[in-house]
């Protein structure tokens, strides 16, 4: 699918923001961006936590006490598939991470919750489940559909 030029794309979200307040006092609007700005602020600090939790496991040795008790190759095995589903996660944090910053700094440029495809609102229930969401749900389904495609075709 064809990339809209990021400037265009911004400066069209952020007039569509300016549309979507206009029935808003600045002052709704101020809370209602305090208020998403701590609950991505809480979920960004809820994942620092579990990644550091994974990085102490990993580096206190857990995997490694598990080592000494190996006895052939399928015990050998496990603690390589245990060992890869940590670093599996951390990564996982670690994209989380980068989406959460992206959304507050689009939630001070006044562009949050705005689909970066169509230009409409993300309703307020998809962002509620997934605060960091960048298109609206038919978009993230049209996007999903032609990742498939393109997957079903290699």
């Amino acid at each position: 699918m064809p990339q809209k030029p990021e400037g265009k794309t911004k400066k069209k979200a952020q007039e569509k923001a300016k549309k979507s307040t206009r029935n808003v006092t600045p002052e709704d609007e101020n809370t209602r961006k305090e208020r998403l700005k701590k609950v991505l602020i809480q979920k960004r600090e809820d994942i620092i936590r579990e990644a550091k939790n994974e990085i102490k496991r990993f580096k206190s040795g857990e995997n490694r006490q598990l080592v000494e008790t190996v006895m052939d190759d399928g015990d050998l095995s496990v603690v390589d598939l245990a060992e890869d589903i940590s670093l599996k996660q951390l990564s996982t944090h670690r994209e989380t991470l980068i989406k959460i910053d992206a959304a507050i700094r689009k939630l001070d440029e006044g562009t949050y919750g705005i689909c970066e495809e169509c230009g409409e609102d993300i309703s307020e229930e998809r962002l509620k489940i997934m605060p960091f969401a960048i298109y609206c749900r038919d978009d993230q389904e049209k996007k999903e559909m032609m990742e498939k495609i393109e997957r079903e075709g290699q």
